[in-house]
């Protein structure tokens, strides 16, 4: 990848690099980082200006790489020894901790050396009981049977909770891979009940089993890319236009919206893109006043079908 999120670790790792191998051949430190020279001199350009508060000579990183060839002459403190406070350590403990824990880790060594060096750093590793644990949420029963559903490459059946319309489906799903996102899980799979890619929260997942069938996954089977978000509208999807009020304003910040105006009057427009859209009937009621469906027609006419629908349930 050459995009911000891979950028940073990769300048993060082109420092000592540099200082390990003075004068090395620009194609030759292009090709170690999986780049092209191009990414590569952009990269140096912005290391260029990075360095200690202060911003004054002898703060910023210093490098020369006019020619073919690289070599960095002051690092501006990325070698120094790494500090950690108490809370830092904590949290870096208890990502690490939730990373070891995720089944279908590549590198579960290298995780694990790093743990019990911080953990000792930290103090933690004198004490058993002092050790942070981490249980990630509500799949004690879910989450080995995935695992093992996995490892073996074996078909699952899945009774999942779809909240959007409150019901309970069942389905046949072939295991891709785990997927740990804002502190949550979620098995990607192919499921056969709509053959295609589905994501399944796992503290979602009413009951499973693992099926005596092995998985099979077609050529259309292909991991989603998550480097831009979890969830990523797709054009084929229904485009919704929300008219939203001061008390509702939230719900753009909360969806992924294709834009956001501001009307005037304190409303703002809201347009975002969704296969389903049980969920925005169910949203709209509870919105109330504060909000409006304005497209697609169809759309806003259900939800003006519900809210008389619920009004009579409390007059009859």
């Amino acid at each position: 990848m050459t995009g911000s999120l891979a950028q940073l670790p990769r300048l993060l790792a082109l420092v000592p690099y540099l200082l390990q191998h003075p004068g090395v051949q620009t194609a030759e430190a292009a090709a170690v980082f999986g780049v092209t020279e191009e990414q590569l001199r952009r990269d140096l350009n912005l290391l260029w200006v990075c360095g200690l508060p202060g911003h004054g000579p002898g703060d910023l990183i210093d490098l020369e790489f006019e020619g073919d060839t690289i070599t960095l002459f002051e690092p501006a403190g990325v070698t120094r020894p790494l500090r950690l406070a108490v809370d830092e350590a904590l949290a870096l403990l208890v990502a690490l901790r939730t990373l070891s824990e995720t089944p279908g880790l590549a590198d579960r060594d290298a995780v694990d050396r790093a743990l019990a060096k911080i953990e000792e750093a930290a103090g933690a590793a004198a004490s058993p009981s002092q050790r942070v644990e981490v249980a990630l949420e509500g799949e004690e029963q879910v989450l080995p049977v995935v695992r093992e559903a996995l490892e073996r490459r074996r078909r699952l059946h899945l009774d999942y909770y779809v909240p959007g319309r409150d019901e309970t489906t069942a389905r046949d799903v072939d295991p891709m891979r785990l997927l740990l996102v804002d502190g949550r899980s979620y098995l990607e799979a192919w499921c056969r009940r709509v053959e295609a890619v589905r994501l399944f929260r796992l503290d979602r997942v009413v009951s499973l089993a693992l099926l005596d069938v092995a998985a099979e996954l077609p050529p259309a089977a292909t991991e989603r890319d998550i480097s831009q978000g979890l969830f990523q509208p797709s054009a084929e999807d229904v485009l919704v236009v929300l008219a939203l009020g001061p008390g509702a304003q939230w719900v753009a910040d909360y969806y992924p919206c294709e834009s956001v105006e501001d009307v005037g009057d304190g409303t703002v427009v809201a347009r975002l893109r969704t296969p389903e859209t049980s969920w925005v009937v169910q949203l709209a009621l509870r919105l109330g006043a504060s909000a409006r469906v304005v497209e697609p027609p169809e759309l806003a006419r259900q939800v003006r079908t519900a809210a008389r629908d619920a009004l009579s349930a409390y007059s009859a």
